[in-house]
């Protein structure tokens, strides 16, 4: 089909396809072509990457994909130095107003699975109170691995609050990014650390949020 231009509508030629697109560069595989009526389609290497059409954009991802958030379903004991959250005590957030986007995170003893690969803004808040003394550190922190802590694991956060009597709170949050490039192998947990016995208390807003921010 010859190229035609007028004045009126402009210039027009043939609609292509996506492994062979009407408008290219040198490469003749990536470009731009019009399949149909009220739609034009993006495509690189011969493979469709985004259409436009009267139904709107399809084929990108704008905005947070995955949201997710949960608790201590129940408060949570725990002796002197430092020990891992391991206890299956966690639940999703779980209010009236509560909204999430995506698929969910897992958890089994403690050790929180990503439902997909990417990067991750983890924001944990917790709070508790000392069981018979005063605590000048009370501590939380999130640890990841990439090899589901069989053997190597990173401390990527952590925070720390002090109570000056057992019947003060301590009010602990941390803030980590993490790459998870495997779903089966990057995991994450918390590991707590206190000077005497100490009781991480339950509710709604004690616990993590997990954010996905983008590919990995």
């Amino acid at each position: 089909m010859a190229l035609n231009i007028n004045g009126t509508t402009g210039i027009s030629g043939v609609d292509g396809s996506v492994a062979a697109p009407a408008v290219t560069g040198t490469d003749s595989n990536t470009g731009i072509t019009f399949p149909s009526a009220d739609t034009i389609k993006f495509s690189t290497g011969g493979v469709e990457r985004m259409a436009i059409s009267n139904s709107g954009v399809s084929g990108i991802t704008s905005g947070i994909t995955m949201l997710d958030q949960w608790t201590l379903s129940s408060n949570y004991n725990v002796n002197g130095g430092e020990s891992n959250l391991t206890a299956n005590n966690w639940s999703r957030t779980s209010h009236a107003l509560f909204g999430s986007i995506g698929s969910a995170m897992t958890v089994s003893s403690g050790v929180f699975t990503f439902p997909t690969t990417g990067i991750y803004v983890i924001i944990a808040a917790f709070t508790g109170k000392p069981q018979s003394s005063a605590s000048t550190y009370v501590g939380m922190k999130i640890q990841g691995t990439s090899d589901s802590f069989s053997s190597s694991d990173v401390f990527m956060a952590s925070n720390y609050d002090s109570c000056s009597s057992s019947s003060e709170y301590a009010h602990v949050s941390a803030v980590a990014v993490f790459d998870c490039t495997n779903t089966s192998t990057h995991k994450i947990r918390f590991r707590t650390e206190v000077q005497n016995d100490f009781q991480w208390s339950g509710g709604q807003g004690r616990g993590p949020t997990f954010i996905r921010v983008g590919d990995t």
